[in-house]
């Protein structure tokens, strides 16, 4: 076992498991079991040990098995760390790294965690917000700075969204929020510029296609990498703003291109299968960028517009890849492909609680 891979995961009323103890190793492991048995629950919970709200961005209180008035707990152990992230009944959630309390961005410099889930499917046709939020995952993925550059530039934009909303027009109010939200929205998308670079660099043919993928401006030039342009261009654009009630340019306007193929074919004009096809391949890529540090790949139902074909290739490029890979299906079936290389856990469900068996491949 790598020294920086989980060891273990224990989840205390969780969604809907009361308790589950599961040890890990840098096998695949496959999870099957029909829809509403609690497979995705345990990606949900492993998902929880990056910063943010998980692959659901659920509130902490609806985690709860019991309700939002109690609680729940989820430990894992990395390599000689242990991690955890809790909820307590009328408490936010908290984040603790050997016992002592930590910021939730904290998670982000101790394991990396990529997921991929069926909502996802609609990527590129969804509106850019759902792009920006998948980018910005990336990039966090490979920049752990990424999550308070964006904490403060956020910040700054409410402050002088607030004051845009009360008609403020005094340029003095606006100055020094406008010169935050310069530095922080620059550094933003030089992250988000280098994340993509390394994405296309590690991209490889096959069966999943490589694609080029760009920052689109968006409206209001959010692709601008230079702090004292966008602070100019926020002090410039400040009457139309005004008019508007809230900032209408930066960085938070951004969006994802992505084109793949001999024909540049844009991502939204592909067909499902192949849309499906293009986020493996991000998501395999992304794996790929990270070698070297601790990685866990999340994939929920991933079978999914997959023909036989191309669920082999993926379950043979997962076995390549320098990172642990968790992944649901409703049956064993599905992850026939895998061979001995992968562990199965078999998850039902009765009364209302989830119950996990380690099944024979």
């Amino acid at each position: 076992m790598l020294e920086t891979s989980l060891a273990h995961l224990s989840l205390a009323q969780f969604r809907s498991w009361p308790r589950l103890d599961l040890d890990l190793d840098q096998r695949p492991l496959a999870i099957s079991g029909p829809n509403g048995s609690g497979k995705t629950n345990i990606l949900e919970a492993v998902s929880m040990l990056a910063p943010g709200r998980g692959l659901r961005a659920a509130p902490a209180p609806e985690q709860a098995r019991l309700g939002k008035d109690t609680g729940w707990r989820i430990r894992a152990a990395l390599g000689d760390h242990a991690l955890e992230t809790a909820a307590l009944p009328g408490q936010p959630r908290g984040v603790a790294i050997d016992d002592k309390p930590v910021p939730q961005t904290a998670l982000g410099g101790m394991l990396r965690i990529l997921w991929l889930v069926p909502a996802m499917d609609r990527l590129w046709s969804d509106p850019p917000e759902a792009r920006r939020r998948f980018l910005d995952r990336v990039t966090l993925s490979l920049c752990p700075d990424h999550a308070d550059l964006a904490l403060t530039y956020d910040k700054a934009m409410r402050e002088r969204n607030r004051l845009l909303r009360d008609g403020i027009g005094d340029p003095g109010w606006y100055r020094a929020l406008e010169s935050q939200m310069g530095d922080a929205g620059a550094a933003l998308t030089r992250n988000r510029q280098g994340a993509l670079t390394a994405i296309m660099a590690a991209q490889t043919d096959g069966d999943f296609p490589a694609a080029t993928l760009t920052l689109l401006p968006g409206e209001g030039a959010a692709d601008d990498p230079d702090a004292h342009s966008i602070a100019a261009r926020l002090a410039a654009l400040r009457p139309r703003d005004l008019a508007a009630g809230r900032t209408l340019t930066g960085p938070h306007r951004a969006d994802l291109g992505a084109h793949w193929g001999p024909q540049s074919m844009p991502a939204a004009q592909s067909s499902t299968g192949e849309q499906k096809a293009l986020l493996l391949s991000l998501m395999l890529a992304n794996a790929r960028a990270l070698a070297g540090r601790p990685v866990v790949l999340l994939l929920d139902e991933v079978a999914a517009h997959l023909d036989a074909r191309r669920r082999a290739a993926l379950y043979e490029a997962i076995g390549t890849l320098p990172a642990q890979s968790l992944l649901t299906g409703t049956g064993p079936e599905l992850f026939a492909d895998f061979g001995p290389g992968a562990r199965r856990l078999s998850v039902t469900k009765a009364e209302g609680m989830s119950h996990a068996a380690e099944a024979v491949g």
